[in-house]
């Protein structure tokens, strides 16, 4: 079976599509690797890139990403809605054939490691290549933000996995992680109150006593006069995609506010997709073999 790797790469920029097509380029000039997805949000002014390849191709697709990044990125001057620590925020990589977890995490450890040496960005290990439990989460990571971080890096147990403690000065730090395929799903509300939005992913989140396997937060779209409910679902087969957006309507509701839409960031798997057309479908005796494109997949 090939090797197989995809990473997700999120870099702290989605408001100038020339900074975002620089980074994007630098993936797709490695070869053997394919770019499959360029997801820019201006609110959260942040862009998500989702390739896949051989591992070896892949590790070095997210090193010039990054590599790009904390060229052009200064984040003494970075604003937007979305928590994040570094120009190159988060690298997650997710073995997709041919692979193992603990592969991915070698990968995540040699990508970490080069990142500090040649980059000088002081770099943290994540989710199933944390060093020690506290970091597991991506939010007790980014605790603090780019802003808290540059005090307390100073702190023993907030010293970095690789490199100095001390933030780049431009760049800030990374997260360099593996993890099973996410989703990140965001749900939009017909109100400019981004409490209830707040009120809201604080119910939602494992963290406080919600749904499994969900992170959640609230978020201001200014610009757009509306506020969102944006999720990182970790994994959708214990909590998918249709019950976490119905916790989120029924509890607007209870605030006397709409729906008013919800966005899928990066790519999304297809069975993800068929939970959602199940359930409000309502449909008897459906299967993964009535999909037309799944069976063409399969020969």
């Amino acid at each position: 079976m090939q090797k197989l790797l995809q990473c997700i790469p999120n870099f702290s920029e989605g408001q100038r599509p020339e900074v975002i097509e620089q980074i994007a380029d630098a993936v797709r000039a490695v070869e053997d690797v394919r770019l499959l997805g360029v997801s820019p949000n201006g609110d959260h002014n942040r862009t998500v890139l989702t390739f896949v390849g051989p591992p070896d191709a892949v590790a070095e697709a997210a090193f010039q990403a990054t590599s790009k990044a904390v060229e052009l990125i200064d984040m003494r001057m970075q604003k937007g809605e979305h928590p994040r620590i570094g120009a190159m925020d988060v690298v997650p990589f997710v073995p997709i054939s041919g692979m193992t977890m603990a592969d991915a995490v070698d990968v995540a450890n040699a990508v970490g490691k080069r990142i500090a040496a040649e980059l000088d960005v002081p770099v943290y290990l994540y989710a199933a290549a944390a060093t020690t439990p506290a970091r597991k989460r991506l939010p007790d990571v980014r605790h603090g933000q780019y802003e808290g971080l540059q005090e307390s890096i100073a702190l023993p147990e907030r010293k970095p996995d690789f490199g100095e403690a001390k933030m780049h000065p431009t760049a800030g730090a990374i997260a360099v992680g593996a993890r099973p395929p996410l989703i990140a799903f965001n749900v939009n509300l017909g109100t400019g109150n981004v409490a209830i939005a707040k009120t809201i992913a604080k119910g939602l989140r494992e963290s406080s006593g919600g749904l499994m396997n969900v992170q959640a937060l609230g978020v201001d779209l200014a610009e757009q006069g509306i506020v969102q409910v944006s999720m990182n679902l970790l994994d959708y087969t214990r909590t998918p995609i249709h019950r976490a957006y119905e916790l989120v309507r029924i509890e607007a509701e209870r605030h006397g506010v709409a729906v008013v839409g919800s966005e899928i960031v990066g790519l999304v798997p297809l069975d993800a997709l068929l939970g959602v057309v199940d359930f409000y479908l309502r449909l008897s005796d459906f299967t993964r073999n009535q999909v037309l494109e799944a069976r063409l997949l399969e020969g």
